[in-house]
C-alpha cells in the first residue's frame, strides 16, 4: 500500500470541528488504500498559552521542565484525533516522539533530530493502523523529553517522511500554499503552483511562515518533495521540490518580510584579531541566534560591529554586549523597531541590477535602509518596521509578481 505522511498544523485543529474535519480527511486518505502516518501540532494557541502560564510561576522557568510542559500541546492533539477517528471506525494508535522513537540531541527549546527508529511506526502500519504522531517533540539519551523550537512540528513531518522513505510529505495549514508574498499585506500576491528548495528555504529564513526552514532543508538533503496545501479544502497547494523541469520564468519569485528584529552595535570597539570571536562566542553560549552582522573600522582604528537577533533574544544580547563593553572596551547602541524586507529568486545570480532597482523603488517611496545583506538569490534591507506594508507593496508591484508565470 502507499504510504502517506501528512502534517496539521495548530490552526487545522483549532477545536473540536476542526479535529474532526480532521480526523475525516485522515480517513478518507487511508480509505482510497494508503498507509497514513500524520504528525500533529498543538491545538491553536495552546504552545503560546503554555509559555504564558510558565512566566506567571517564574520568570526563568527551567529549560528542561519547559520542554516537558510544551510538549504536552501535541500530545494532547494527538489523542483527541486519534480518538476522533475511532469515533468513526477507523482503526488508529497516538505515539508521542519518544514512543516512536525520534532521537535528539539534549539541547532543550532547540533539539536537533540524531535518529529516528521505525520498528514501532512500521508495526502499527502492518496491523491496519493509521499512526498519529506527536510534532515538535523527541527524547535525548538521558531519557528527557525535548522539543525542536517553534515550527518544529514541520520538521518532524519532513524528517519521518525521509526515515519512512515516503514519496513526499504533505503540510496542512490555514493557507493555500506558498505566495509571491503575504497576501495579509498584498492582496494581489499568487499562489505558487512550484517553487525550489533553494528558493522557499530562503524566503523562510526571511520571514515567510509557510514553511520551517529546516524541514526545508531536511527535504532538500533528501530529495523529498514537500507540498504545502489547506486543510479547508482539496484544491492543489504549492510543491516544493528540487526543480530540475523549471526554467527560470520570472528573477524573482517572492518578496519575504520579517518584523522580528532588533539591532544592536558596538562602538569604539578596538580592532585586533579575535574580538568578533570575543563577542560573538558569548553571544552563542547563551543560545542567542544572531543574523545580519555588519562590521566596519574607522581612520582610528575602532571596529563598530553590528548585528541583528529576533527580539525575543534582545534583551539577553543587550546584557551580554554591555557586558562586554565594559571589558573590551567601547560602547552599546540598540534599535527595536526594525524589520527586514527580501526578494528572492534564482535568477537573481545571473541578471544584474536587481540591486539598483530594489534600492530605487524604496528610496521612490522614502523607505530608509539601514543595512543590507545577500547571498546569491536573495537581497535583503534591513528597514523601520512601520515602512513594512509599503516596501512589499511597491516591491511586489515594481517586479510585477502578481502576472502568472
Amino acid at each position: 500500500m502507499p504510504l502517506v505522511i501528512q502534517k496539521y498544523g495548530g490552526s487545522s485543529l483549532a477545536d473540536a470541528d476542526r479535529i474532526r474535519h480532521v480526523a475525516g480527511r485522515i480517513k478518507r486518505t487511508r480509505d482510497a488504500g494508503n498507509q497514513v502516518v500524520v504528525v500533529v501540532s498543538a491545538m491553536g494557541d495552546t504552545t503560546d498559552d503554555l509559555i504564558k502560564l510558565a512566566h506567571s510561576v517564574t520568570d526563568e522557568p527551567d529549560k528542561r521542565e519547559m520542554d516537558l510542559l510544551l510538549s504536552t500541546g501535541e500530545t494532547q492533539s494527538a489523542t483527541l484525533v486519534a480518538m476522533a477517528m475511532q469515533a468513526m471506525g477507523c482503526p488508529v494508535v497516538s505515539l508521542t516522539g519518544p514512543q516512536l522513537g525520534i532521537r535528539t540531541d539534549a539541547a532543550y527549546s532547540r533539539a536537533r533530530i540524531v535518529d529516528i527508529e521505525t520498528d514501532r511506526v512500521g508495526g502499527e502500519l502492518a496491523n491496519g493502523r493509521c499512526v498519529i504522531v506527536t510534532g515538535f517533540q523527541g527524547v535525548n539519551q538521558q531519557g528527557d523529553v525535548t522539543t525542536l523550537g517553534r515550527g518544529g512540528s514541520d520538521t518532524s513531518a519532513v524528517a519521518l517522511a525521509c526515515a519512512l522513505r515516503a514519496p513526499r510529505c504533505e503540510i496542512y495549514t490555514d493557507v493555500d500554499g506558498g505566495f509571491t508574498a503575504d497576501p495579509r499585506v498584498v492582496p494581489q500576491a499568487r499562489q505558487l503552483k512550484e517553487i525550489s528548495y533553494e528558493e522557499m528555504l530562503e524566503l523562510a529564513q526571511q520571514g515567510a511562515r509557510v514553511m520551517h526552514p529546516r524541514a526545508v532543508e531536511l527535504g532538500e538533503l533528501y530529495s523529498l518533495p514537500i507540498e504545502v496545501r489547506s486543510s479547508f479544502h482539496d484544491r492543489p497547494g504549492t510543491l516544493i521540490h528540487a526543480g530540475e523541469s523549471m526554467e527560470i520564468r520570472k528573477h524573482v519569485r517572492g518578496i519575504a518580510h520579517d518584523t522580528d528584529v532588533a539591532k544592536i552595535t558596538m562602538l569604539g570597539v578596538p580592532d585586533r584579531p579575535g574580538i568578533a570571536h570575543a563577542i560573538f562566542a558569548p553571544l552563542a553560549d547563551a543560545s542567542v541566534s544572531v543574523d545580519v552582522i555588519v562590521q566596519t573600522v574607522n581612520a582610528q582604528g575602532n571596529a563598530e560591529i553590528s548585528f541583528t537577533v529576533g527580539r525575543t533574544d534582545f534583551n539577553r544580547a543587550l546584557q551580554i554586549t554591555e557586558e562586554l563593553a565594559r571589558t573590551i572596551g567601547g560602547t552599546v547602541d540598540s534599535r527595536r523597531n526594525l524589520a527586514k524586507v527580501s526578494i528572492v529568486g534564482t535568477g537573481l545570480q545571473s541578471a544584474p541590477g536587481y540591486a539598483a532597482r530594489m534600492f530605487g523603488v524604496l528610496a521612490e517611496h522614502n523607505v530608509n535602509i539601514d543595512t543590507i545583506t545577500t547571498s546569491d538569490i536573495r537581497i535583503t534591507c534591513v528597514i523601520d518596521e512601520a515602512a513594512v506594508p509599503e516596501a512589499v507593496r511597491t516591491l511586489h508591484a515594481t517586479f510585477e509578481l502578481d502576472r502568472e508565470d
